[in-house]
């Protein structure tokens, strides 16, 4: 049995994963740019929700909405005055763009809300499921995570394959020039793209504190990396690869803390990362894309 509840743990920790890493695998698929202050936005999700609850008295659902408007509407505003500006510039600028926007947002927040940790009350509420005589307990925030984060997956893959905005999005993955000359609004789509990753951070702020109910400024700072870690995983730039990279992360991370260390789990977790990368350098799912000279 402890081990059926070590690996529904990991499988709810690595949904958790697999929600922010789908955010991530959405922004460089599609504007092949690494969004690396992606996890302060699950912080910044993770503070409005809980404004809205704790200091407003409003319904969980409503903080929850208040959360993906508010983390949707910064995605777009960091895509249009950091991002944009260096679309043509190398990615080395681009990536410490991005750091300093992450710091920025830290900071911010630590100015708002101060640096003690708020301690934040689940949205998801009800008994745990109980199963062979209360030896096996899931509870509901688990349930939640999973099921978000298989209902988004389906979603993004639905949305990606099948819309107009979804083929829109795809054409400037393959070649923004083109994507151009055939109408496609370059600089929309990618808004688009920034804020719907950016609401995915949101929602996975939300289950991640309502799991581990400690919130402060660097709260996204390890997810937010680890989600990362599992997008390269899977191959970045597919959708069910940061799917099964996050679930795998997660369960790797919960079975090592239990049966090796606590204290090493991350860097286990990094060290399989780097032993599939030499095996597969392009992730499990990642597809090889050879460069013409």
């Amino acid at each position: 049995m402890s081990f059926l509840n070590h690996l529904i743990s990991g499988i709810s920790l690595g949904s958790i994963y697999a929600i922010i890493a789908l955010g991530y695998t959405m922004v460089y698929g599609i504007a092949k740019m690494l969004n690396f202050a992606h996890g302060d936005v699950i912080m910044v999700g993770g503070y409005m929700c809980f404004c809205a609850t704790t200091y407003l008295g409003w319904p969980a659902w409503m903080g929850v909405v208040l959360a993906v408007i508010v983390c949707t509407a910064l995605g777009v505003v960091i895509e249009r005055l950091a991002y944009k500006p260096l679309r043509m510039a190398p990615s080395l600028a681009v990536l410490i763009t991005a750091i300093g926007v992450s710091y920025f947002l830290q900071n911010a927040a630590l100015l708002i809300w101060s640096s003690n940790p708020k301690t934040f009350t689940s949205v998801v509420t009800g008994d745990a499921l109980s199963l062979f005589g209360g030896q096996l307990q899931i509870s509901k925030v688990t349930l939640v995570a999973i099921a978000a984060c298989v209902v988004i997956m389906v979603a993004l893959m639905l949305f990606t394959g099948k819309s107009k905005v979804g083929t829109a999005m795809r054409a400037v993955s393959e070649d923004k020039g083109a994507a151009q000359l055939m109408g496609i609004n370059v600089n929309t789509t990618i808004s688009i793209t920034f804020a719907i990753g950016s609401g995915l951070a949101a929602i996975a702020g939300v289950l991640l504190c309502s799991a581990y109910p400690t919130l402060m400024p660097t709260t996204g700072s390890l997810p937010g990396i680890k989600a990362f870690t599992a997008a390269v995983f899977g191959g970045i730039g597919s959708i069910p690869g940061a799917f099964i990279g996050g679930i795998l992360l997660g369960i790797i991370e919960i079975f090592a803390k239990a049966y090796i260390s606590t204290q090493l789990s991350d860097a286990i977790v990094f060290a399989v990362l780097i032993v599939v990368l030499l095996v597969k350098p392009d992730g499990l799912l990642g597809k090889h894309v050879s460069e013409k000279v």
